[in-house]
Formats: structure tokens, sequence, C-alpha cells
């Protein structure tokens, strides 16, 4: 896999430092790590994404 290119989320920095970051794949998937376990990668897809921000929402 080529170098992922991460983007902070513009809702991240809260007082700890606490970041998300995010990167979109060649594969059309978007993966997804926090600064605490930057180690720790997670894969998904941008519809799936798009479903559970969209219940954060309007939880």
């Amino acid at each position: 896999m080529p170098e992922l290119t991460w983007q902070k989320s513009s809702f991240s920095g809260g007082p700890q430092g606490e970041c998300l970051y995010l990167a979109p794949t060649p594969d059309g998937t978007i993966r997804l790590r926090e600064s605490d376990t930057p180690d720790v990668i997670l894969a998904t897809t941008p519809e799936t994404l798009a479903g559970l921000l969209d219940h954060l929402r309007h939880s």
C-alpha cells in the first residue's frame, strides 16, 4: 500500500490533544486512527462512515 496522506479531523484537538486522523486509500476505503494509538488503524467505506456520522448527529 502506498504511503497514506493523513488529515486531522476538524473536530479534533480537545484539551488533552486527542486527535482523529483520516486517510483515503486508492481502493476507495478510508483509514482512521487516533493520535494516542497511531499504530491501530481501522478501515471502513465512505458509506459506512457517513452512516455512523449521521447516526451520531441525530442521537
